[in-house]
């Protein structure tokens, strides 16, 4: 059982089914009349090519002839497969059909949430203020934390008793039930308080350093016991090394936020 609370960002997935896109390509394609060879006489788009070079330069791969080649001999090795499958009428199989369908909510879905964010562009301002409201939440020191999870008030009321008469925390700590510290004589490692449910928190800010809750702290994961081992001040990443990780937090907000409105507007039966 895990005590600390990582931030969570609720957003819908920006989904992007590549699957679905050779086939918006080839549509596209046969209304333009641009081709780059046939398979069986139906057309290679020559825009399913481009889409494909732009993926792989997005890895890193360079243009050539050699990878403009395999990218070719993919399409057409696909769409073999495609004409097999439709040969054998698997497109009209109702689970396939539902595949495809999803696949082509994903495409629209993520061409919409692109368009959104881009319209709506994270400002600077609005990131350094995010930055300067995390950096006072999160304050100027971290802590090294211990803590003995047990299920009832009882149970820590007998640890703090055993700490009292001189039994090592680390001893007790293999009768807690969070299994990431307990056989590590309770440790948490270091962290801000933040990062704790807030009982937890409270009462380690009380805490001076080698001192231990003398009264249990309830939590909704149980009753704690929880050792201060020492404290030291907090390293944050500058503002230009955050901002990245904090434009795309908001981005992914103001996403969440749009879809919410929609999702009130429209109506529901």
């Amino acid at each position: 059982m895990m005590t600390r609370i990582p931030l969570k960002i609720t957003t819908i997935a920006l989904v992007a089914v590549l699957v679905a896109a050779p086939a918006f390509a080839a549509k596209k394609a046969a209304e333009s009349g641009a081709a780059a060879g046939t398979v069986n006489g139906k057309p290679i788009p020559k825009n399913q090519i481009e889409f494909f070079m732009a993926a792989q330069k997005a890895q890193g791969r360079p243009d050539s002839p050699e990878l403009r080649d395999a990218v070719r001999e993919e399409i057409i090795r696909r769409e073999v497969l495609v004409q097999e499958a439709q040969k054998q009428g698997l497109d009209k199989k109702p689970d396939v059909q539902t595949k495809m369908d999803m696949a082509r909510q994903g495409v629209l879905i993520n061409a919409y949430i692109e368009g959104y964010v881009k319209a709506h562009p994270i400002s600077d301002d609005a990131v350094r203020k995010e930055y300067e409201t995390v950096k006072s939440q999160l304050g100027d020191k971290e802590y090294s934390v211990r803590h003995i999870l047990v299920d009832s008030e009882d149970d820590a009321k007998a640890i703090i008793t055993k700490l009292k008469a001189g039994e090592k925390f680390d001893a007790l700590a293999t009768q807690s039930k969070d299994p990431g510290s307990k056989d590590k004589g309770g440790d948490l490692g270091w962290s801000v308080p933040t990062t704790y449910v807030k009982p937890f928190a409270d009462a380690l800010l009380k805490l001076n350093k080698g001192q231990y809750t003398e009264v249990p702290v309830k939590s909704e994961f149980g009753w704690h016991v929880i050792k201060l081992d020492d404290t030291r001040a907090l390293k944050l990443p500058g503002f230009d090394e955050a901002k990245p990780q904090i434009q795309q937090r908001l981005q992914q907000q103001l996403v969440e936020k749009q879809v919410m409105e929609l999702r009130t507007k429209a109506k529901v039966e």
